[in-house]
């Protein structure tokens, strides 16, 4: 039964990782799609029927293209870049309870690929990491764009994340514990945190858009300004692995939202559920149901980015420096003194 157990345990390490490459990998056809329907046009439609085969398409050519390295970069730093930023990125996704539990003979076995009591942290030390390949990337190029959009990714992943701790904190303060299962679990029965937290929520999902780069806070790339930003002397695949990574922290983004504020795989009605129907086949429809969560916010995010432009780089820093900051502060006094009044 131990080897039973370290099988499937194997098998849902896998199929995360997996499951991860495969919707940001699809979540680019996504993208095309929902720009094309916005903008009142027909969007990848060559590449087999509805154009699904157009990320493979899109694969197989950043694959065979010509690598190129500046002679002047630096050659080591200059792969080692993007290969962070695609490795933390997925990394990421590793604490995420994306079910309940799978029952195995006589063992109940989270769906979750690394089960740590300090999920929050982990997570957020691997994003604070992703920042790395970025500026290395940018720096290793030797161009002075490449490093102007590197230096602004540095500078605008650090503030954020600063607001986005500060807003986590007030759920942690509600939970009471770092593990992400546990808070799943906090929000059963429609105890949302997005109820109780709405101010913390805003700040996060605004947060979380700075951390992935995505519009309207894109001023890394930003190619009207730095021609391409940190990847503008990146070819082939190497510059695949800087915008594959993009959408592989879009997903994770969208799931821990999902996780934190919108009851993960809890949804109404799920104790009846679970009382008329097969353990394994509940556990499969929380999963269902923290998929189609995750998707809304993926959706959301694609919608944002066809819908608002962008911002100077000095509103960017004000927004978080002199808002966001500020407005996660408060909502940590004010979520204390509840707590303290109506314990």
């Amino acid at each position: 039964m131990e080897l039973d157990i370290l099988t499937v345990k194997s098998i849902i390490i896998l199929l995360v990782f997996g499951i991860s490459l495969g919707i940001a990998t699809y979540s680019t056809w996504a993208e095309r799609r929902l720009a094309a329907y916005l903008q009142d046009r027909q969007g990848p439609n060559r590449a087999g029927p509805l154009g699904l085969l157009q990320p493979i398409a899109d694969a197989v050519k950043l694959f065979t293209k010509e690598e190129f390295i500046p002679a002047s970069a630096n050659k080591w730093l200059f792969i080692f870049g993007p290969s962070l930023a695609m490795l933390t990125a997925l990394m990421s996704s590793a604490v995420i309870p994306f079910g309940s539990t799978l029952e195995i003979g006589d063992k109940f076995i989270p769906v979750q690929g690394i089960e740590v009591n300090i999920g929050v942290l982990y997570s957020f030390g691997i994003v604070s990491l992703g920042v790395y390949g970025i500026m290395i990337g940018g720096w290793a190029s030797n161009n002075k764009f490449s490093l102007l959009g590197a230096v602004r990714a540095a500078s605008q992943n650090i503030s954020y994340e600063l607001a986005m701790g500060l807003a986590i904190v007030a759920v942690l303060m509600m939970s009471g514990s770092l593990d992400l299962r546990k808070i799943v679990e906090d929000q059963h029965g429609g105890n949302w945190n997005v109820f109780y937290q709405p101010l913390g929520f805003i700040i996060f999902l605004t947060c979380a858009f700075a951390e992935c780069n995505r519009t309207p806070f894109d001023l890394p790339e930003s190619e009207n300004e730095l021609v391409g930003g940190y990847h503008t002397e990146y070819s082939s695949m190497k510059l695949g692995l800087f915008l594959f990574s993009e959408y592989v922290n879009m997903f994770v983004a969208s799931a821990i939202v999902s996780v934190l504020y919108f009851g993960g795989y809890n949804y109404p009605g799920m104790d009846l559920v679970a009382d008329h129907v097969p353990h394994n086949l509940a556990t499969a429809i929380g999963i269902a149901v923290m998929f189609a969560k995750t998707f809304f916010f993926i959706f959301f995010f694609m919608w944002i980015r066809w819908t608002i432009p962008r911002f100077r780089y000095d509103q960017l820093m004000s927004l978080g420096w002199k808002s966001l900051i500020p407005l996660a502060i408060a909502n940590i006094i004010v979520t204390g003194c509840v707590i303290l009044l109506f314990n």
